[in-house]
C-alpha cells in the first residue's frame, strides 16, 4: 500500500520545498542505508550512495509518475546509485542465478523467531550473498512484496523468489547447526 505522505512529500520536494526533503531523508535514512550496506558497500561508500541517493530523489522529484510506490522509486535510485559505484570501482561480482523452485520452506520470520539468539541471527545473515541478504531484508524488514524488490532489483520476480527461497534454506541450515535449536519447516 503506497504510502500517501510520502506521495504529498515528493510533491512538495518537486516544488523545491527543502522541509519536505528533509522529511523524506529521514523517513527513509536508515532503511537505505541498511539496503545499500546489503549490497557489499562499506559504511563510508554505504554513506555516498546514500547522498548521491537522496541528491537525485531531490533533482528527479518532479519526474515521478507514479508507476511504482515512493519508497520503491527511492530504492530503485539506491540501487542504481550502487551498481554505478560497483561498476566504477571496477570490482563487480558476477553470480550465477539459481533457478526457480517452488518455496516450501518456513518463512523468514518463523526462522527467524526459532532462534532467539540475536547474534546468531545477524551471524547467519551475514553469510548470506548479498543479493540474498538484500532480498530477505527488502522482503522480511522493509515489507515490500516480490514484485517491488524485483523493480528495485531490476530482474523478474521468479528471480527474487529463488533468491529467498535459497536465502532461507541457508538460514535454516546455519540456525539449526546450534544443538539446542529446532527449526519446523512449515506445511505447503
Amino acid at each position: 500500500m503506497e504510502n500517501d505522505d510520502d506521495k504529498r512529500l515528493l510533491a512538495r520536494v518537486a516544488r523545491g520545498q527543502t522541509q519536505a526533503m528533509r522529511l523524506l531523508y529521514e523517513r527513509h535514512h536508515s532503511a537505505l542505508y541498511a539496503f545499500i550496506i546489503s549490497r557489499g558497500s562499506d559504511g563510508t561508500a554505504a554513506e555516498d550512495v546514500l547522498h548521491d541517493t537522496m541528491l537525485d530523489v531531490w533533482r528527479l522529484a518532479s519526474r515521478y509518475r507514479g508507476a511504482a510506490s515512493v519508497r520503491t522509486w527511492i530504492f530503485s535510485i539506491a540501487r542504481n546509485k550502487q551498481v554505478d559505484r560497483v561498476k566504477g570501482s571496477a570490482r563487480l561480482t558476477l553470480v550465477a542465478e539459481m533457478p526457480d523452485t517452488v518455496d516450501a520452506a518456513p518463512n523468514a520470520e518463523t526462522v527467524i523467531e526459532a532462534s532467539q539468539d540475536a547474534e546468531k541471527v545477524r551471524a547467519c545473515l551475514d553469510k548470506l550473498k548479498n543479493v540474498q541478504r538484500t532480498a530477505i531484508r527488502l522482503a522480511f524488514y522493509e515489507d515490500l512484496s516480490y514484485e517491488e524488490i524485483a523493480e528495485i532489483e531490476d530482474v523478474p520476480a521468479g528471480t527474487i523468489k529463488s533468491r529467498i527461497f535459497h536465502a532461507k534454506q541457508a538460514l535454516i541450515r546455519c540456525l539449526g547447526q546450534s544443538g539446542d535449536l529446532t527449526i519446523r519447516a512449515a506445511k505447503p
